[in-house]
């Protein structure tokens, strides 16, 4: 039997098990054969639904895409989705193993359920019921499936530059890549924040020293790299850098009237999230904060001897790894030179400085319709994809979507805009409790199948003015 079984359309669960089978992590070159499988697989389901699959290769993952042709007059709508995840480790913190998709309670868990296979299988499965149901449906549809998302889309700016023929007049990009706040309540996100992502290190003699016959005569590079890292935020949590917060934009009225309705409480967040106390700048909650307001954080230090027991030396180098987040108007080019201008002028005496530039992603912004501050020029393609999606999400949720921005980076979404001028719809499918890039990944089944109608009404309204 092909994956469009006899009798009707394939069982999505079974066949993201299958797809979840591919241990497709892109960071790592072991997992070729993972990769491949995985792309493999959803390149089958696509062309068992009528799409021509074309398999388009890069400098490291080739990308998936496949495209239904029709009147250039129809709507031509670009899916996106990556069939990459992230490395399973540390394996003995599962509880089933991460490529053998566990059906439990109403969740599926293994890597990749949630981030991204399971939301880009309901698209899968969506598009495929709405053609067996409508195959004359007049709507261009090009799905367009990358294998480097979890490791910063190396190459999709270049794929986009070089292939801009592959997707000509794409209306909006629309795509599940985001998440909500539970089973019960959609989120539409309308921003995500940018990235810049860097390491620092601070080296002084040409070998690690002895302690005894050295210490105290000096500058150790994890005291001073130390020193300067403490330079980078004031107590109340800002962040330390002059002009970093130059460009944020003021949030609108509607935004923070969006968030509240999300009845978030602190305490439950906090419990939630295992903390005892939020640090976050005055005057903004912890909700708006990871939303309105850029960061600076580090991710990892290092420096010296760190195995058991003692080593009494001074290090000849320290090292930390640094992200920034940024919001809507800042850049990675301007806050990389402002950023880096402050670390270069906080060095302790003595230390050399080396910075390495890591990746980093635009921030994004869209205004839905019917905002107090909605574009008049929006493309009425878009606009009426986003009213129908309005619409769809009451019907099938029983509530109205909110519109939120996402503390989140997807810097695909912004090559997006800068590289086609697309702007996207991101259905939120995913839940807090998923547990993206950990251990005990899973994927609740029952927004799984809401997400499959919703997507499918959607691109039905989408088609039909």
């Amino acid at each position: 039997m092909t994956t469009a079984q006899a009798g009707g359309m394939f069982d999505p669960v079974a066949k993201l098990k299958e797809y979840i089978s591919h241990p497709s992590v892109s960071a790592d070159p072991a997992f070729a054969e993972g990769m491949k499988g995985a792309r493999e697989c959803v390149g089958g389901i696509l062309t068992d639904i009528g799409f021509s699959v074309e398999y388009v290769p890069t400098e490291l993952h080739p990308i998936v895409v496949a495209k239904r042709e029709g009147d250039p007059s129809w709507p031509h709508v670009i899916i996106y989705g990556h069939y990459d995840v992230q490395p399973p480790d540390p394996l003995e913190l599962w509880a089933t193993p991460p490529f053998e998709a566990t059906e439990i309670e109403g969740r599926l868990y293994g890597r990749g359920t949630a981030d991204n296979k399971g939301p880009l299988m309901a698209h899968l499965t969506a598009v495929g019921r709405l053609l067996e149901a409508e195959p004359d449906l007049p709507l261009r549809i090009t799905f367009v499936i990358e294998g480097e998302e979890e490791i910063g889309s190396q190459n999709f700016k270049s794929f986009l530059r070089q292939h801009k023929d592959k997707l000509a007049g794409a209306d909006f990009v629309f795509l599940s890549d985001t998440g909500i706040p539970s089973a019960e309540q959609m989120v539409i996100t309308v921003g995500l924040r940018g990235m810049v992502a860097f390491e620092i290190e601070l080296s002084n003699a040409r070998s690690d020293l002895h302690s005894g016959m050295y210490g105290g005569m000096i500058m150790n590079p994890i005291q001073g790299l130390a020193e300067l890292c403490a330079s980078l935020h004031t107590p109340d949590g800002r962040v330390n850098i002059p002009g970093f917060y130059d460009a944020v934009i003021e949030v609108e009225p509607w935004e923070r009237e969006q968030l509240s309705l999300l009845g978030l409480s602190e305490e439950q967040f906090a419990k939630f999230l295992g903390v005892s106390k939020f640090h976050v700048p005055p005057g903004y909650t912890p909700f708006e904060a990871i939303r309105f307001l850029p960061t600076l954080e580090f991710n990892g230090i290092g420096g010296g001897y760190q195995g058991e027991g003692t080593k009494t030396v001074i290090p000849t180098k320290a090292r930390v790894k640094i992200s920034c987040r940024l919001v809507p108007n800042q850049t990675p080019e301007e806050m990389k030179k402002i950023i880096f201008k402050a670390i270069e002028q906080r060095v302790p005496a003595g230390l050399k400085l080396k910075l390495s530039p890591q990746h980093e992603a635009t921030p994004y912004l869209v205004v839905p319709p019917d905002r107090s501050n909605s574009p008049k020029d929006q493309p009425p393609v878009l606009a009426r994809a986003f009213r129908a999606t309005h619409e769809v999400v009451k019907e099938v949720w029983g509530k109205a979507p909110l519109y939120l921005r996402e503390g989140g980076s997807v810097g695909l979404i912004a090559d997006l805009k800068s590289e086609l001028n697309l702007d996207a719809i991101l259905l939120g499918l995913f839940l807090p409790q998923d547990n993206l890039h950990a251990p005990n990944e899973g994927f609740d089944l029952s927004v799984m199948h809401k997400g499959i109608t919703t997507i499918q009404e959607i691109l039905r309204r989408t088609a039909h003015p």
